[in-house]
């Protein structure tokens, strides 16, 4: 079992940044790619971006290629996706998971999922 925790959620104008974390606990949480989701009110869960196991590796949605970015510290088994440049469409439930293979981007291909933070952008 892993277990995810996000925190680091809240409200921000437009244009802001803002930085989610991701603590894991569980089983061997440095073997897992981590990625982020985020669900806005009346849509699907939707992939914005996921961290390889080791950290070398990331990949986006092109939505938000260029204002979001995701680091890892395996020490702190914490993963952090930081939001740049936020839009009101940005706004959502952001939504941590693992999955033992990395490049994944559907969620139903993620084993284990956080609890999720609200981010809600201001216009």
């Amino acid at each position: 079992q892993v277990q995810l925790v996000e925190s680091g959620g809240g409200l921000v104008q437009a244009g802001g940044s803002l930085r989610l974390s991701c603590a894991a606990s569980g089983r061997t949480v440095s073997n897992y790619a981590l990625g982020w989701f985020r669900q806005a009110p009346g849509k699907e869960r939707e992939f914005v971006g996921v961290i390889s196991a080791s950290g070398g590796n990331t990949y986006f949605v092109n939505s938000v290629k260029g204002h979001f970015s995701i680091s890892r510290d395996n020490a702190k088994n914490t993963v952090y996706l930081q939001m740049s440049g936020l839009k009101p469409q940005d706004t959502a439930v952001y939504y941590c998971a693992a999955a033992f293979d990395y490049g994944l981007a559907e969620k139903y291909e993620y084993e284990y999922w956080g609890q999720g933070t609200q981010v809600t952008v201001s216009s």
